[in-house]
């Protein structure tokens, strides 16, 4: 036998919806709808069984002072309504889709369901309704009172009206400061296209930042949420933005199309959408545009000069290559940044990319510095020669010029430069912690370091830590660490970054466990194997020489910087090996030789006059 749901409930399959309250639970446990969809669902609700045509819908719902893409906005209030069901579009047990016409509730629904609310009661109706008063006094009286009640009652309605427009004028024209665009979904149906979805996400980002006065979100604390499917009001929240960009793109064949909206975070309301079709040779412009029409609509245009033409061939090759360095590899990247560079000569962001390649292989070791550096400095001049008011050719300047000349004060100059094109441009202050780290100004180098984080607080979680072990303020390095990791437990860098702080604290078995996980994490199982089994039969220094012994089986068939063995060796107290590695690291130029006086396995050298004069070669300020 069928429960009666509670007055003014409505109850079908395992759902019961509460339209006053806005409420829907599955088996008694909340389910979260946004007010687009929730509404929608009131309005199929009211009468089920029955078709419910779009346009009738488009009338109920989108009110006709916000310009939105209805169609797209429907659809997409249906898909979350599907999916807080879940429900499908093609064997439907809720919602039925007719072709063109409407949608159809076709569940069993127990419960009255007529005349649902859309919104909270209307305060203008509840105040009109005026109780008549029972009085013995005479008519004049009466009347008299009458009159006041009256004047009473239009006075709130006055008020009422005045407040639901007001209410309503915030709700359209209420300023959005913040935005951030949540990464397009790819409706190709080709998951070789993931790269372009992202893509044109990078390049929506790049060109609201560059378009808009508004304060846009980071690539990297966006990606987080790609095909998450969580409320967009706890999205903005969590990235502390007034508004959310969301939508998707296709592409097949010459033809791209590409649906974007404009949600107000706080209430949920679409306030813009738009549907764009281009052909291949217009994809190029098509970011820009967008962003440029957001930003209008916003009232946050910035002035920009005219684009460059750029080959859609090269500018593809470059898309990919950014979503292969995003995604660490490196060595595809490059492959597809040269070709960017082949196919347009004059593309400044392939030769950003090209340089990006060089120095990335140089700083891991990957590529021997002697040959990558230059090309990675002549990459990035030329990025800056075709594009000078690039924020990102100057960053790469500023850190190629940093391991490649160990030229300080034109790498200062280029970091600042950077940010001067653009102050929320977090890589430049990530820049510039990397000098004055070098420099031994660890005060600067932190804090610069917490503006990057500041800016985008998912990029590197491992680096204000790291900035802490090189000031040698290990208690505050592991504070971040740990604080960082709570956040992101299976981050491969904050693990080895933990490794690092408890050797320096001298707290090995701690440090082990640190690294064996960074290892595993890293997909590296047989190393992290081989680091617990050296462990376990011969102490920390056993496993160091484990290290020693994994890295000349590897320099074999790969580079492997002479940096990376002195390390190893400085931590057994080998002076005369040690040093002679460290010769040879400034013979390659190997850029982690810039950081060594930070490291406490090299104290034991201070006094050593080879060591002084090493530390003087390099220009750098002695911390001894």
């Amino acid at each position: 036998m069928a429960v009666t749901p509670a007055a003014g409930v409505i109850r079908f399959g395992v759902f019961d919806f509460d339209p006053k309250a806005g409420q829907l639970n599955r088996n008694g446990i909340r389910v979260r709808l946004p007010q687009q969809p929730r509404q929608v669902l009131c309005v199929l609700l009211e009468r089920p069984g029955e078709i419910v045509r779009r346009e009738e819908l488009q009338r109920l719902l989108w009110s006709a002072d916000v310009f939105v893409d209805f169609d797209h906005g429907l659809n997409k209030s249906i898909q979350k309504l599907r999916e807080a069901l879940g429900d499908s579009p093609e064997s439907p047990r809720y919602i039925e889709t007719i072709p063109r016409i409407g949608y159809r509730f076709i569940a069993p629904v127990i419960g009255e369901a007529t005349s649902l609310d859309l919104a909270p009661r209307d305060e203008v109706a509840m105040m009109t309704t005026v109780q008549a008063p029972t009085d013995l006094r005479g008519p004049a009286q009466t009347r008299s009172k009458w009159k006041w009640y009256a004047l009473g009652g239009c006075t709130a309605i006055v008020l009422a009206v005045a407040v639901w427009i007001i209410q309503r004028q915030h709700q359209i024209i209420a300023p959005i400061h913040s935005l951030a665009v949540i990464p397009l979904d790819n409706l190709s149906g080709d998951p070789g296209q993931e790269y372009f979805a992202d893509g044109m996400t990078d390049e929506l980002i790049t060109m609201l930042a560059k378009n808009s006065t508004l304060r846009i979100v980071s690539r990297t604390s966006v990606m987080q949420y790609k095909g998450a499917h969580r409320p967009l009001r706890e999205i903005a929240n969590a990235l502390g933005v007034d508004g959310v960009l969301e939508g998707s793109v296709s592409r097949s064949g010459d033809r791209v199309h590409m649906t974007i909206q404009l949600i107000r975070a706080e209430t949920d309301a679409h306030i813009w959408a738009e549907s764009y079709d281009r052909d291949a040779d217009e994809i190029v412009s098509l970011p820009r545009d967008a962003a440029l029409t957001i930003a209008k609509r916003l009232g946050s245009a910035a002035v920009q000069p005219a684009p460059r033409y750029v080959n859609p061939e090269a500018h593809d090759a470059y898309i990919r290559g950014r979503y292969l360095w995003n995604a660490g590899q490196n060595d595809k990247a490059g492959e597809y940044f040269r070709k960017a560079t082949e196919l347009q000569p004059d593309y400044a962001p392939g030769w950003s990319g090209m340089s990006m390649y060089y120095v990335g292989g140089a700083v891991t070791g990957k590529l021997d510095p002697l040959k990558a550096l230059p090309l990675g400095e002549a990459a990035a001049i030329k990025a800056v020669q075709l594009d000078d008011l690039s924020p990102e050719a100057h960053m790469v300047v500023g850190g190629t010029v940093l391991v490649s000349r160990w030229d300080w004060a034109r790498a200062e100059r280029e970091s600042l430069r950077c940010i001067e094109l653009d102050p929320e441009y977090f890589e430049g202050y990530h820049l510039r912690a990397r000098i004055f780290s070098a420099l031994n100004r660890h005060a600067e180098a932190i804090e610069a370091e917490k503006k990057a984080a500041e800016l985008d607080p998912f990029a590197r979680p491992w680096a204000l830590a790291h900035y802490y072990v090189l000031a040698r303020q290990y208690d505050a390095a592991l504070r971040e660490a740990l604080q960082r990791r709570e956040a992101s437990p299976n981050d491969a860098s904050l693990e080895l970054a933990l490794f690092d702080i408890y050797r320096c604290k001298g707290m090995y078995s701690q440090a082990v466990q640190f690294l064996e996980n960074g290892l595993l994490l890293s997909g590296e199982k047989d190393s992290a194997e081989g680091v617990r089994r050296a462990f376990q039969k011969g102490g920390y220094k056993g496993m160091v020489a484990w290290q020693i012994e994994h890295l000349e089986k590897r320099s074999a068939s790969h580079y492997v910087s002479p940096v990376d063995f002195a390390g190893w060796y400085a931590q057994l107290g080998q002076r005369e090996k040690t040093l002679s590695l460290l010769e040879e690291g400034y013979r390659q130029r190997t850029p982690h030789l810039l950081y060594i006086q930070s490291d406490p396995a090299y104290d034991f050298l201070h006094s050593d006059p080879r060591y002084r004069s090493l530390i003087q070669r390099i220009g750098l300020p002695p911390a001894y």
